[in-house]
């Protein structure tokens, strides 16, 4: 009904500070570094652009599934439920479904920092070791 609400609101909040890392990376002179083959670090604000996309992307999708049933209906008050009065079964379904998906989202995009992390450590210690021979 309205679970993708959640992410949506998770994506509004993460975009909101993907905005704020980024304007403080760029006034501090840090790197922005996209990812790339030669780059050695990731910014956060980089990291965050990940989480993103998938939670906006996510989101989408699902409105248009919600869209596509019927669920949701380009007039006010936009989701059937609340006109059908079965706002407590949409409640719950954002506090279920919305929460779990937002969760899981999150958690997958952890393990992402956490894999790149990992990658960023090998390059810098092949790249060290090669000065080291040369």
């Amino acid at each position: 009904m309205a679970c993708f609400l959640v992410p949506a609101s998770e994506a509004v909040v993460t975009t909101v500070i993907e905005k704020v890392v980024r304007s403080k990376e760029n006034k501090n002179g840090d790197l922005t570094v996209k990812a790339d083959a030669d780059s050695l670090k990731v910014s956060l604000s980089e990291k965050l652009g990940w989480l993103n996309r998938m939670l906006w992307g996510g989101s989408a999708l699902l409105a248009f599934e919600h869209v596509w049933h019927g669920e949701v209906v380009p007039t006010f008050p936009f989701l059937t439920a609340v006109t059908n009065g079965e706002t407590s079964e949409m409640l719950q379904e954002m506090g279920t479904a919305g929460v779990g998906m937002a969760v899981l989202v999150t958690a997958i995009w952890g393990c992402m920092v956490a894999a790149s992390s990992v990658i960023s450590k090998r390059k810098v210690a092949a790249s060290e070791e090669t000065q080291k021979e040369v």
